[in-house]
């Protein structure tokens, strides 16, 4: 409860804006506070003050100022490793459900210093650190975690750094307009749909479960039911019966050949027949009800397919 507070207080006060294009750090956008090594600092000076005071320490006097002056150039150079770091956001490749996707961040420093112990926070604690070389670009991954399909948004992330000495916390805030789409996770076992073609019309043999098609030698992680154990007994080694399905060389994936109960299991057995279909180098139509697909393959087809699959009955501002 105390972190969703935060949070709204953090955004009335601060009022972040989604951006886009390439944004520079200046003095209005970065703020700098002292940490808890800071304040223990400045307390610290205080009774050191008082000290001097009191006993009239004129070395104590030097100590003292030159270490205020020390937490001074310490907040100084807090404040300069952001500023005028030119900052713009790339493009998320598309992931399945259950992987982690990767926000690229372009950092550019004009500068002729190098920029230290910069990192990039969300508020989900997912952080990674990184430098920026004087006058040159870098790249920064930040790693979001996948957990449903549609599309997916890093939201609002916090560069922030306390070089160098930890004194001072100096952040800004920087929520771009990017995303990335999110896929439904494959179903590890569904075979492709039977082609609606005559038997001999245009088919061809794939892998799948309706025939018998041979053996092969077994692999770890291979299933026990499909283990040849006659050829086993008659000392032939470990094999695996192979089993082989008819398709027609134009295949239309139908949401309601699905057998599954819920959608979003009919939507993870489409992700795997589309992939399946564009390995073996069918020509695939997809069909759902709120559109079709027109047949074909390529990675233009496949990409297009799982788009269709992935924002499948999601609201349309979702979609867009």
């Amino acid at each position: 409860m105390f972190t969703a507070l935060k949070t709204r207080f953090r955004i009335w006060l601060f009022r972040p804006k989604i951006e886009s294009g390439t944004i520079t750090l200046t003095q209005r956008r970065i703020f700098i506070l002292p940490t808890r090594q800071g304040l223990a600092l400045g307390l610290v000076l205080v009774l050191m003050l008082l000290g001097d005071i009191n006993y009239n320490l004129s070395l104590g006097y030097v100590l003292t100022f030159l270490l205020a002056m020390m937490a001074v150039m310490s907040m100084l150079h807090a404040f300069r490793n952001l500023a005028h770091l030119k900052i713009r956001a790339g493009r998320g490749e598309a992931v399945f459900s259950g992987e982690t996707a990767h926000f690229i961040f372009h950092f550019r420093n004009p500068g002729a210093l190098d920029r230290y112990q910069l990192s990039l926070r969300h508020d989900n604690g997912n952080t990674i650190s990184f430098d920026v070389p004087a006058r040159e670009d870098i790249e920064v991954a930040f790693p979001v975690s996948a957990t449903q399909r549609g599309w997916l948004k890093p939201g609002q992330l916090t560069l922030h750094t306390e070089f160098p000495l930890g004194l001072f916390h100096a952040w800004s805030y920087l929520h771009f307009d990017t995303r990335c789409l999110v896929y439904p996770k494959p179903m590890t076992d569904a075979p492709l749909p039977p082609s609606d073609a005559p038997d001999g019309a245009g088919k061809r043999s794939i892998a799948g479960d309706d025939d018998f098609s041979g053996l092969r030698n077994y692999v770890a992680g291979d299933a026990l039911p499909r283990i040849a154990w006659k050829a086993y007994a008659r000392e032939q080694g470990l094999q695996v019966k192979q089993f082989s399905t008819l398709v027609g060389e134009e295949l239309w994936l139908d949401i309601a050949d699905a057998p599954d109960r819920n959608d979003e299991d009919k939507l993870s057995r489409m992700t795997r027949w589309v992939l399946d279909a564009e390995a073996q180098g069918l020509r695939y139509g997809l069909h759902l009800p709120d559109g079709d697909v027109p047949p074909g393959n390529g990675t233009a087809q496949r990409d297009e397919c799982l788009r269709r699959i992935a924002l499948f009955d999601l609201p349309q501002q979702v979609q867009s």
